[in-house]
């Protein structure tokens, strides 16, 4: 079955974006993934085509209403249902690699755009919609938070990216940690030389460079993801009996633990 994306948004002309070139944009042809973006004004109840309301209790903006949302959902899952349904929101889950990962192994997913003041609650409980934020900070809506977390999870699908080693090794790859720098041709510019043991043609040498870079980092996140993956090795070695990560459901809306964030799973 194909990995399948469906988006609901006021602006479907936006996508697939840059979701349509490069290598994404190649398996999107080949159909390693489907894409269909679908106008949430499609499923207003009136002839003005509204699909938001002022707030119960007062305050500024306007809130999209939960039968418009709930319909549009509906018609999305129609297809294909065992999918799950994702509120891009800044009071959701921080979207990171091991969350990618679960979602790119599925059966793909549909995402929900907000605009506006947001979404109202009572469709985000009764589609038990998950919701993720891809940061600490404000976009005037989920349009380009659905194509960043799109694009980490298309370029995990089989065969998008060509060379699966690519995705091994690269940042928040299977052992979570950043990854180590890279070097090209000419060996030495602007007074700069290569590393001598990349030239050396020494591959166990070369290996052990790459980890100790993956490693050296002291600052904050480089430390928090390297705690993160000893105490993977501890608890994969037997020498902890458990580990409480001070996370809660995935669509957790209360303060973030930073182990809950950084801390890949096995």
């Amino acid at each position: 079955m194909t990995w399948r994306a469906d988006i609901l948004t006021l602006f479907p002309e936006m996508f697939p974006g840059p979701l349509g070139l490069s290598l994404a944009g190649r398996g999107l042809r080949e159909g390693l993934w489907s894409l269909a973006s679908h106008d949430i004004r499609d499923h207003a109840k009136d002839r003005h085509r509204s699909v938001d309301d002022t707030p119960f209790g007062g305050g500024a903006g306007m809130v999209l209403r939960p039968d418009v949302v709930d319909a549009a959902s509906g018609a999305a899952l129609a297809e294909a249902p065992a999918r799950p349904v994702i509120y891009l929101t800044p009071r959701g889950r921080l979207l990171d690699q091991a969350l990618v990962r679960e979602l790119a192994a599925g059966p793909g997913l549909v995402l929900l755009c907000g605009r506006y003041e947001g979404v109202d609650q009572r469709v985000i409980e009764a589609r038990g919609m998950l919701e993720v934020s891809i940061g600490d900070y404000v976009l005037s809506g989920g349009e380009l938070a659905a194509l960043t977390l799109l694009d980490a999870c298309v370029r995990l699908l089989p065969g998008v990216m060509g060379a699966a080693e690519s995705a091994a090794e690269e940042s928040h790859g299977a052992e979570g940690l950043l990854e180590y720098p890279h070097y090209t041709r000419p060996a030495e510019w602007a007074g700069r030389a290569v590393p001598e043991v990349l030239l050396s043609g020494h591959h166990a040498a070369i290996a052990a460079w790459r980890r100790a870079e993956f490693r050296r980092g002291a600052g904050g996140r480089e430390l928090r993801l390297l705690i993160g993956f000893e105490l993977l090795q501890d608890i994969h070695v037997g020498t902890l009996s458990s580990v409480s990560l001070g996370g809660g459901g995935m669509a957790g809306n209360g303060p973030r633990a930073p182990a809950r964030c950084f801390v890949p799973r096995p």
